[in-house]
């Protein structure tokens, strides 16, 4: 227990920095940026009460919210995915029973379950947050361009950041 507790303070303390001090200047072409931060609320045991996973995700969004400058919209973003993220996983894993640990992972829930599970909650999460951000549909098509570049930027950050995990963990 104590041992998990560490390694996902350890992966929220890293994703915030990466957010904060790397990938929040990868703008791809004025209009993509990876939004990696949010595999720490996809790796939250699907054991843990809605309660848990509600504050672990206003809290991830507060803390990138802090340093980004970015007026608490990820922070709502992140809460409204927060709740959104096991109907999601049932989509494509429905039995909870069979996997092998409770957090979501290549490993444990496979590549292709994983990699739609990654997808939509990217697509999600995007979309939550461009909305806030823009707070209107004036620029459409900007807005829909933003939203896809920036999920398949974040998925494929995402995608290497598990494969990083499901590494580290081997070690350890």
């Amino acid at each position: 227990m104590a041992k998990s507790i560490l390694q996902f303070t350890l992966l929220f303390l890293v994703l915030v920095l990466a957010q904060v001090l790397v990938f929040n200047r990868l703008y791809l072409f004025n209009i993509a940026i990876p939004l990696a931060f949010i595999y720490f609320i996809m790796r939250l045991p699907v054991t843990m009460s809605l309660m848990w996973v509600l504050t672990l995700s206003f809290c991830t969004g507060l803390s990138v919210d802090i340093f980004s400058d970015t007026l608490g919209m990820n922070a709502l973003a992140c809460t409204l995915l927060a709740p959104l993220r096991l109907p999601i996983l049932r989509l494509y894993f429905p039995r909870e029973e069979d996997l092998t640990t409770p957090e979501p992972c290549m490993k444990s829930l496979g590549v292709a379950a994983f990699m739609k599970y990654a997808i939509s909650i990217s697509l999600i999460y995007c979309t939550l947050f461009f909305t806030i951000e823009s707070f209107t549909f004036f620029n459409i098509g900007n807005l829909i361009l933003r939203i896809i570049g920036s999920s398949i930027l974040t998925f494929i950050f995402i995608m290497c950041i598990d494969r990083l995990n499901q590494r580290s963990e081997k070690r350890l």
